[in-house]
């Protein structure tokens, strides 16, 4: 995989089609080749979820196609011929049945418009599916050549290992990577996931690593979110960042990139990306300076007194 990959949930959300296309095209020019979707990234989906869970009807996206993000790469890979440039990756949102993850994912080729994905994830933990049958769920599709490989997103440690000792005890394919958020504002994987991803050598991708761009210092603690925003478009990001400790983070980080002269962008980027166990950091873009901020902040790196002292805040 590439050491930068592109986050694809904007697409059809808060970017239209012809800015996503500019993107991806960048991302392949500049030798970003792993894409990341889902089937529920999409404008419909995003207004669906403030319908359901604000009781909101209104439209903050680009569009109000149905999983849009997935529509569009497949789109984009018909027009320009790459397939087999990109690693592609796309997750099954919930119900790990045998029958639902296969119908699941035979949607998402179709969507996506190619035969297999490279990596075929489990968006987050399902309460309501044995593990036993959700690792031979990815098993059936794996041999099936619909994926090269399985995974996992936003597994606790635990989760992940009773997953990998299922499987070797069943002769089932393991589960080959791990998607989590990291970030200055989010360790958590630290102590949880990564002991086991090192002792059980598991790939790790993380997402989120400005924070859905809370690092960035344009939210205030009682100000308007900004229009058009991530945090506007899905409400909930405002009760995973908003408190005293991360408004406190965002301001030391500020700081610091006007005593060093490199943006907070680039400062949080580049600590990310400092991580060794991270095998690549997916990037959100909704434009291709977004993409230049991660590119420069890999050829750049971080000194080690910077890293040092942005990982005690």
């Amino acid at each position: 995989m590439s050491r930068l990959g592109l986050g694809c949930a904007t697409f059809g959300r808060e970017i239209s089609q012809d800015e996503s296309f500019r993107i991806m095209d960048y991302a392949v020019a500049h030798g970003i080749t792993l894409f990341d979707t889902a089937e529920a990234y999409g404008g419909g989906q995003a207004q669906e979820y403030r319908r359901k869970a604000l009781g909101v009807d209104d439209q903050r996206e680009v569009s109000s196609e149905m999983h849009s993000s997935e529509k569009i790469i497949g789109r984009w890979l018909d027009s320009r011929g790459c397939r087999r440039q990109i690693t592609l990756l796309t997750k099954v949102t919930s119900n790990f049945s045998r029958a639902h993850v296969r119908e699941a994912l035979q949607a998402s080729l179709e969507r996506l418009r190619t035969d297999a994905v490279d990596l075929y994830l489990y968006h987050s933990f399902d309460l309501h599916t044995p593990v036993e049958e959700a690792v031979a769920a990815l098993d059936e599709v794996v041999a099936a050549g619909l994926a090269r490989a399985g995974g996992c997103s936003n597994y606790t440690g635990a989760q992940l290992a009773e997953a990998l000792t299922v499987a070797e005890n069943h002769g089932r394919a393991r589960f080959e990577v791990v998607e989590t958020g990291y970030s200055l504002l989010a360790r958590q994987m630290e102590a949880d996931l990564l002991p086991v991803c090192r002792q059980r050598q598991v790939g790790i991708l993380t997402y989120s690593p400005l924070a859905a761009g809370f690092l960035l210092g344009k939210y205030q603690p009682g100000a308007p979110l900004p229009p058009g925003s991530r945090f506007d478009v899905i409400p909930g990001h405002r009760d995973v960042y908003f408190s005293e400790r991360n408004f406190g983070i965002a301001g030391r980080l500020a700081a610091m990139a006007e005593r060093t002269g490199r943006s907070a962008a680039l400062l949080a980027m580049a600590w990310v990306l400092r991580q060794p166990d991270i095998a690549s950091v997916l990037v959100g873009a909704r434009n291709t300076t977004h993409l230049d901020n991660a590119l420069e902040a890999l050829r750049t790196g971080l000194p080690d007194e910077w890293a040092a002292e942005m990982a005690a805040w």
